[in-house]
């Protein structure tokens, strides 16, 4: 699948506002983040509890709280690292909140445990001290044998209908041997989606998709997954995504409407993305749901999935699906345009490793560092030059979609102004300066695709996407 497509219009949005020179690209692939916090072991999981605190989750077995401002509490929330078995894509993985937190304060976590078993547990946080849980609490609702010490899957989430939302990988090695991803009497390899507030642990919901079907696992929510690295639900929509990691060729996200009634095969190990795997006893392609964004293996190797940004309705982000690679450090959204899935590479920071975004309450994103230890936080960008002090308005229009670009400013000291244009590989197609208040220029001859325009007065200046057909 390819990450640029064909719009009908060009349309500009303003993506940077940073430094000039021949590293534009560089700037825009790195700032879109901030540091909110530091000091962190381990972070694969981070999320919230219906308040202004961040939990995040550290893989050897803590679970660490956050204030709004990024200070780290001293004292873990959770310690249950006594019970967790820690190592490789092991340890304590997940961690959810129940909707009615603030009043019956359950939570539920997703560990590896003796025997190399998943465990889903619940547990209550203290009755005195709201930055405690109390570890004594713990109430299994499933463990689940993992063959192999890899593919865990390991997150777990609460939808808007209420139930409890499990990821497994399916099993570990390589290839999925036991091809338990395609095996309905198998919990791995699936989505599962249970009831915690009836039945004892748990109950089934009866609209799942096997519901009281004999010789399959009535948990089953969606199947056919290899190792679902972070699902999250979209907070306006209720649509699902799941990153799902790929074995030696693809990485693949895949999306699944709120309107659906579960059942989706995602393909593996009969397929690795869009290409075929191991197709020996499969179905015909039809029979699958193939993911809306897959990216082959180079410097990229592991997805990580993330969420919709739903936190500011006016940043050119908003709607769009966030994910990362673990290799690269390379952070894209994923968007609909004109009917196309759209991907756009938002930035990238190596030396992190990242391993899990999150939301806080009011729909803010956060991305979590697991080599670094550092959670960063997503921005807007959408700063404009005119708000800096002393720095001239900038507006970049395109008049009457005939393929001209127009800069006008209300600079009037003949100070110059340096252009820049990249495509989407950060390749220079355009540069010009001139000292005029308006300047435009010619993009007909450009390939349609996805740029950067860079826009420099005065040593500052903003960098704007634009989109050709």
């Amino acid at each position: 699948m390819k990450t640029l497509h064909k719009i009908l219009t060009v349309s500009l949005l303003l993506l940077y506002t940073g430094t000039a020179g021949c590293k534009e690209m560089q700037a825009i692939d790195t700032t879109g983040l901030v540091v909110f916090a530091t000091g962190l072991t381990a972070p694969v999981s981070i999320t919230h509890a219906g308040d202004s605190r961040l939990f995040v989750v550290d893989q050897h077995g803590l679970v660490m709280l956050l204030d709004s401002d990024g200070n780290v509490n001293s004292v873990p929330f959770l310690d249950i690292a006594n019970r967790v078995v820690y190592g490789g894509e092991r340890g304590l993985l997940g961690i959810a909140f129940h909707p009615n937190y603030k009043t019956n304060g359950y939570f539920y976590v997703n560990y590896v445990g003796k025997g190399d078993s998943t465990h889903i547990s619940r547990f209550s946080v203290n009755t005195t001290n709201p930055d405690r849980a109390d570890p004594a609490s713990e109430l299994n609702l499933l463990t689940i044998y993992q063959p192999f010490s890899n593919h865990n899957g390991g997150d777990l989430c609460f939808g808007p209908d209420g139930y409890l939302y499990i990821g497994l990988g399916d099993g570990g090695s390589g290839g999925d041997p036991g091809n338990r991803a395609q095996n309905l009497m198998l919990l791995l390899g699936k989505m599962l989606r249970i009831d915690v507030d009836n039945g004892t642990p748990y109950s089934i919901p009866e609209t799942n998709p096997f519901y009281a079907s004999l010789g399959m696992r009535n948990e089953i929510w969606a199947y056919g997954l290899r190792n679902p690295w972070r699902f999250s639900f979209d907070r306006l929509t209720g649509d699902l995504w799941i990153a799902d990691v790929g074995q030696t060729a693809y990485e693949e996200i895949n999306f699944q409407p709120a309107a659906s009634t579960g059942g989706e095969n995602y393909g593996w190990r009969c397929y690795e993305a869009n290409a075929a795997y191991n197709t020996e006893g499969c179905n015909a392609p039809s029979s699958y749901t193939f993911p809306v964004y897959a990216y082959p293996h180079g410097p990229e190797c592991s997805t990580t999935g993330g969420y919709v940004y739903r936190y500011s309705a006016s940043s050119p982000f908003y709607g769009h699906y966030f994910f990362a690679d673990y290799c690269s450090g390379k952070i894209w959204t994923l968007h609909k345009v004109s009917g196309n899935w759209v991907a756009e590479t938002f930035g990238q920071l190596t030396g992190n490793n990242f391993s899990a975004f999150g939301e806080d309450m009011a729909g803010r994103l956060y991305v979590a560092g697991l080599t670094s230890g550092k959670i960063y936080r997503v921005t807007d960008n959408v700063t404009t030059l005119n708000e800096k002090a002393g720095s001239p308005a900038v507006k970049v229009i395109n008049p009457g979609g005939y393929g001209k670009i127009r800069i006008e400013t209300d600079r009037n000291n003949g100070t110059g102004m340096y252009l820049n244009l990249f495509d989407a590989m950060g390749i220079k197609r355009f540069s010009s300066n001139t000292r005029a208040s308006n300047y435009e220029f010619d993009i007909s001859s450009l390939s349609g695709g996805i740029y950067f325009l860079s826009v420099s007065i005065d040593g500052k200046s903003q960098v704007h996407k634009l989109i050709k057909n």
